[in-house]
């Protein structure tokens, strides 16, 4: 059995309401809910909050919300990972065992039910303890450089600077949308270690929504594909 989790809380700061703010016509929190039920995978998707409002918003596009989420892991420095085992610990008091659980995080608007069921097929096809969502990034991490205190630039690895980018190994990084995990068995190596599959997602799929020139970017992003039909 399968569960999906979506953390919601109702305190994000850079973008006051995020997860319930208006975003092509519809509730943020929307796409993830919807794109987690039309994979198919799911006996549950519940989201865990603790603000009556985004309680109702998800109730209304039939998700559950079987309990409120505590204060003490609503606040700026609680982690997901603590979030998630809270409403695993919490089922599983109420008679619910799932083998598999996916966190689907609410303000992924761009995710498609097929990578949710490419993660979980890798997954279950393998000994692995999770599968995530990652893209490549766009330009060589090799070549990055820092800015230092005195306003001048240091790269973190010198020794790339003559080598030609399409010479050097590529590099990806979380995605940000979604993470399966085996709930029976646990890993010591981090999540983006051994024991984890990443699904590769294309780069105009994937898109961080923290601050409020990422929101703008998000829209535009996804005006335009709509518009040019592009397959997202």
């Amino acid at each position: 059995m399968n569960i999906a989790i979506i953390p919601a809380r109702g305190g994000s700061k850079r973008i006051p309401r995020k997860n319930i703010r208006n975003f092509h016509g519809a509730p943020l929190l929307k796409y993830s809910i919807e794109a987690a039920r039309e994979s198919g995978l799911f006996e549950k998707i519940i989201v865990t909050t603790d603000d009556h409002e985004i309680a109702e918003v998800a109730k209304s596009y039939k998700a559950d919300v079987p309990f409120v989420r505590p204060a003490e892991l609503s606040d700026d420095f609680t982690t997901t990972a603590e979030v998630v085992k809270h409403a695993l610990e919490w089922m599983k008091n109420k008679g619910y065992n799932y083998e598999f659980s996916c966190t689907i995080y609410a303000t992924a608007p761009f995710l498609e039910a097929r990578y949710i069921l490419e993660g979980y097929s890798a997954l279950i096809n393998s000994s692995a303890v999770s599968a995530f969502s990652a893209t490549s990034s766009s330009f060589p991490m090799q070549r990055m450089f820092k800015i230092n205190g005195e306003g001048r630039c240091e790269m973190f690895f010198p020794e790339y600077y003559s080598v030609r980018s399409q010479d050097l190994e590529a590099s990806y990084h979380d995605a940000g949308q979604f993470y399966w995990s085996r709930i029976y068995r646990s890993s010591e190596a981090l999540m983006f270690g051994k024991d984890s599959i990443p699904v590769i997602l294309p780069r105009h799929l994937v898109q961080d929504i923290d601050t409020e020139e990422d929101w703008v970017r998000a829209e535009l992003m996804y005006k335009v594909m709509q518009e040019a039909k592009v397959v997202i």
